[in-house]
């Protein structure tokens, strides 16, 4: 690992300051208990906001994701890691429950911006089972009517609002490459347009388009991605689009930047509200553990990685038995300063508003078996409650190389 003075210095090159944080982070899990004393729910000096609610400016920020899993240690987590932003998702078919400002990803949200951090809100319309809605269907209808709900509970609300979560994977293969999925979100986002301009909210609001997905395949740089970008470009209220740069590779996240970046007008930036290796991790899954980790804990010789991470679902791992597999397992460790290179890369570009980073694992990573062909997102959260034995103090256990680059980027 790179000593935190040179990150200091390529970051200061970088135009961004309020490393107060850094100094924590060769303590590991130590530091987290230390940030976790001090008052919770109020960012770092390094995050520009405060009790008094003015947001953290969104330029080449560095903030937490929790997808649509509220928890209620969630600003308790971000408070021990410095985060100054908190990004989440809404499925819209929740509006249909009422009220929505009430619905915990939203109250959360709304607790965030209310004492002091920046709040993104990234709306989901899944059609991954059915057509995308076409103007002046039915499902058109019900899409604006959960859209105005929505817009009623967060307009003027949160910093920033994200027309869409992952079109191009929430919808069928079929309409992936369609007309259909750029008329629906063109409309959408005129109605957020013009939403926000009556009710006086241009200025506390911004406005993306997202997220596109797997740009570092040719076979989804479309027309239809060509024609989302161009939209963007062309119409004034808003302020750029979103990417997830989920990878199989650390270089293949340059082909989001190359795609995304000279599509954009000179004054509009993007957001990554997700970005992970967990493509690469997927496919050392069947790799077999290391004989070092295995002889240490009692594993029988050639259990598979899968394995492993499944009976740390089962039976939480201590900290240091997680530090220990993570650490003895070279497709990890050779890519423990992922999170740092890919946000360095995303700053150097001049053109990012803010990037998110996984808090914790969600509830829905424990709600079924780990097996060979499972997804390992667990591997890319900063806090692991349902891999890692909870610390003496009572907090989560950490992945200590990501937490330590991410104080380091603050």
């Amino acid at each position: 690992m790179r000593h935190l003075v040179s990150r200091r210095s390529a970051l200061t090159t970088l135009g961004t300051l309020g490393l107060a944080a850094v100094a924590g982070c060769a303590s590991g899990s130590a530091s987290s208990a230390m940030a976790r004393s001090s008052v919770p729910g109020a960012p770092s000096p390094g995050g520009s906001g405060g009790s008094s609610g003015s947001p953290p400016a969104a330029r080449n920020a560095l903030g937490v994701n929790i997808n649509s899993d509220a928890g209620t240690s969630d600003l308790a987590d971000m408070a021990a890691v410095s985060a100054p932003w908190l990004r989440a998702f809404y499925p819209m078919g929740d509006a249909d429950q009422g009220n929505v400002a009430g619905q915990p990803v939203i109250s959360e949200l709304l607790e965030a911006r209310a004492k002091g951090y920046g709040a993104a809100l990234s709306l989901m319309f899944p059609y991954a089972g059915q057509p995308i809605p076409a103007p002046g269907s039915t499902a058109m209808a019900a899409a604006r009517r959960r859209l105005t709900a929505v817009l009623d509970a967060v307009m003027g609300k949160v910093d920033i609002l994200v027309v869409g979560n992952e079109p191009f994977i929430e919808c069928r293969a079929q309409d992936r490459d369609s007309t259909a999925i750029n008329v629906f979100y063109e409309t959408l986002a005129k109605r957020v347009i013009s939403y926000r301009s009556q009710h006086g909210a241009t200025s506390t609001t911004s406005l993306y388009m997202g997220a596109l997905n797997h740009l570092d395949e040719p076979a989804w740089r479309t027309a239809a991605t060509e024609r989302w970008m161009s939209f963007v470009r062309a119409t004034p209220g808003l302020d750029g689009t979103d990417m997830h740069p989920h990878l199989a590779t650390p270089a293949a996240g340059q082909d989001y930047i190359d795609y995304v970046v000279p599509r954009l007008r000179p004054d509009q930036t993007f957001l990554a509200t997700e970005f992970s290796l967990v493509l690469l991790f997927k496919a050392h899954l069947g790799d077999t553990a290391p004989g070092q980790f295995t002889g240490r804990y009692g594993l029988p010789a050639g259990t598979p990685v899968w394995q492993v991470l499944g009976d740390a679902f089962k039976s939480p791992f201590s900290q240091q038995k997680w530090n220990d597999f993570l650490d003895m397992s070279p497709w990890f460790a050779s890519h423990r300063e992922f999170l740092y290179n890919q946000v360095t890369k995303f700053r150097a570009t001049g053109r990012l508003a803010v990037a998110f980073y996984g808090l914790s694992q969600g509830k829905s990573m424990a709600a079924r078996p780990f097996g060979p062909q499972s997804t390992p997102w667990i591997l890319n959260s900063l806090f692991c409650p349902y891999t890692i034995q909870k610390q003496a103090n009572g907090q989560p256990g950490e992945t200590i190389a990501w937490v330590n680059e991410f104080r380091a980027l603050q």
